[in-house]
Formats: structure tokens, C-alpha cells, sequence
């Protein structure tokens, strides 16, 4: 009950959330007769929904979060003891749906298995647990290891951890995992958006990690047009993500699970260099990897397509 009050509570405090109070509670004042007020809480409802709802915005404020952690090529990245790819990626096989359905952040277990191949680490760790309201569906963590077999990864190299819920609880209960057999140093996959509060989470917890960041979002230099600062739908949800980080850092921060101090913004130094960087990574994406896999014959648009 405690998880779900908090997740209501989140939605509220969302740009819409607040957006909607704001027009609703100026609504209720015009009804007082207090009209001045009533329209000004209104205005300042919907501007505020207009604002996060923009593709402009939406841009920046994702790129404040994947800026402080430019892509890299796989070839770059340090050889580690594991590699722990965190949930929120896919739903598991429930009722008439026979097969996981891919989410939108699944580049998170793609890459994962593109470090394995690469030979970054001999095993993986999935780190997803089940939510209250999932019916039927088992732990996600079980759905990410059945497709990280389908994409060529032994089922006897990956770690299931198949009970948390929160980025808090992936890295308390990652730990346990990894503390059992020894593990010191991981690689740490989950979206760029993700990235600054999971690796000051697993920090706190007492892990070291290297970041190993995928699923991108923002573009460094985007061609802008008239359209970009008109309401969008899909920015709304974009831009809903990145306060969510924002707002989940800081919390977590106040409650001692997260290291680091919150600042917003994008890094004046990642701008070029994100954008060759993104560059030379999908330059570096070698599909003849997973050849040994029962999917190799699939196009990664094919693979990872879904919402």
C-alpha cells in the first residue's frame, strides 16, 4: 500500500499533476467570483503544461541528465566483475500475451548483451522485480534473462534478482547478490536518463561502478523549427521522465540513499563531444556479434521496437 501512495503521489507532483491542480484550483476560485485570480491560476496552469509539453524543452532537460554521461564505445569500457542491467525495460507473459512485450528503455539488456559478447564480463546480473499491479506477470527479471538467452547469452552467466521495484531496491538488493559471491566492480547498464540517479544510488550503497549508459534520447544540437515549441504529446512524456529523475535524485538524496549533491543543467563540455561520441558508438555496433544467437537474423529496429 506504502508503494502505491507513493506512486500516486509522484503523479501528482508531475508537470501535468501540478499543471491540472493549478487550472482545477483556479477553476474552483472563479466560482467564487474571484475572477482575477481565478484566471491567473489557470494561465499559470496551462503555461506550465505548455512549457514541459514542448519538444525544445523536452530536449534540454534530458540532455541536462544524458550530457553528464557521454556514450562510449563498447571498446572503451574497463573489464569488470558483472555486468547488472537494471528493469523497467519489458512485461513479462501474462494472460493471451504468450511472449514478453520490449518497452521503450529494452537497449538496456541489448546492451548488456553486446558488453557480454565483448567479453567486459563473465556475467550478468538482471535486476527487476514484479509490481503490485502486474497480475499474472512474473519478475521482470526473469523475462529480461529469457532474452538475453535469445540474444546469445548462457543461461548459466546470468544472476537473477527478481525483487525490486525501485532504483533503491536494485541496488540494495543487487548488493546481496553480488556480496555472496565475491563481486567488487560492475558495470552498471540502464538508460542515460536513468544513469546519475542509479550510479549515485549503487554509490551509496557501497558498489563500485563504471557507467555503461545506452538508450539515448536527446540530441546535442537538434534543427529546430517552429514545431519544437509547440505542445507535443510525446515531449510531455520526455520531459515528465526527466523530472521524475530530478525529483527521485533529490529524495533519495534527503533519505541518504544517493550520493552527490543535485545540480541542473547541461554540461558546457559534453555538447561536441556527446555528439561524436554517439557517433562513433552506432558507427561500432557490430550485429555479426550476436551471430551464435537464435535471433541474429533479426535488425536491432526489429528487436527492440515497442512502448
Amino acid at each position: 500500500m506504502q508503494y502505491l501512495f507513493s506512486k500516486v503521489l509522484t503523479c501528482l507532483v508531475m508537470p501535468l499533476g501540478i499543471g491540472g491542480l493549478l487550472i482545477l484550483m483556479g477553476i474552483g476560485v472563479l466560482a467564487l467570483r474571484r475572477r482575477r485570480l481565478g484566471l491567473g491560476l489557470s494561465l499559470v496552469g496551462l503555461s506550465w503544461i505548455w512549457l514541459w509539453s514542448t519538444p525544445v524543452f523536452a530536449n534540454w532537460v534530458r540532455l541536462s541528465l544524458e550530457g553528464r554521461y557521454p556514450p562510449s564505445v563498447v571498446e572503451s569500457l574497463p573489464n569488470a566483475d558483472v555486468i547488472v542491467v537494471l528493469g523497467g525495460t519489458m512485461r513479462g507473459a501474462a494472460g493471451t500475451r504468450l511472449y514478453s512485450d520490449l518497452g521503450a528503455a529494452a537497449d538496456r539488456v541489448w546492451h548488456a548483451a553486446r558488453l557480454y559478447h565483448a567479453g567486459k564480463a563473465p556475467l550478468v546480473v538482471v535486476s527487476g522485480g514484479r509490481l503490485p499491479w502486474a497480475g499474472s506477470q512474473g519478475p521482470e527479471a526473469d523475462a529480461m534473462a529469457r532474452f538475453l538467452v535469445d540474444l546469445g547469452v548462457p543461461g548459466d552467466r546470468i544472476l537473477c534478482e527478481p525483487r525490486s521495484r525501485t532504483t533503491y531496491e536494485n541496488a540494495r538488493e543487487s548488493k546481496h547478490v553480488l556480496a555472496d559471491r565475491g563481486i567488487e566492480e560492475v558495470l552498471l547498464v540502464t538508460s542515460a536518463l536513468h544513469m546519475r540517479r542509479a550510479a549515485a544510488t549503487f554509490r551509496a550503497a557501497g558498489i563500485r561502478i563504471v557507467p555503461a549508459p545506452t538508450d539515448y534520447e536527446a540530441l546535442p544540437e537538434p534543427e529546430q523549427t517552429l514545431l519544437d515549441y509547440l505542445p507535443d504529446a510525446s515531449a510531455l512524456e520526455g520531459s515528465t521522465r526527466a523530472f521524475k529523475e530530478y525529483l527521485g535524485l533529490w529524495v533519495y538524496q534527503l533519505r541518504g540513499w544517493a550520493t552527490g549533491a543535485l545540480a541542473v543543467g547541461v554540461p558546457v563540455q559534453s555538447k561536441h563531444d556527446r555528439a561524436r561520441a554517439m557517433n562513433e558508438q552506432f558507427a561500432q555496433i557490430d550485429i555479426a556479434s550476436f551471430r551464435d544467437a537464435p535471433m541474429a537474423r533479426l535488425a536491432p529496429t526489429e528487436i527492440l521496437s515497442g512502448d
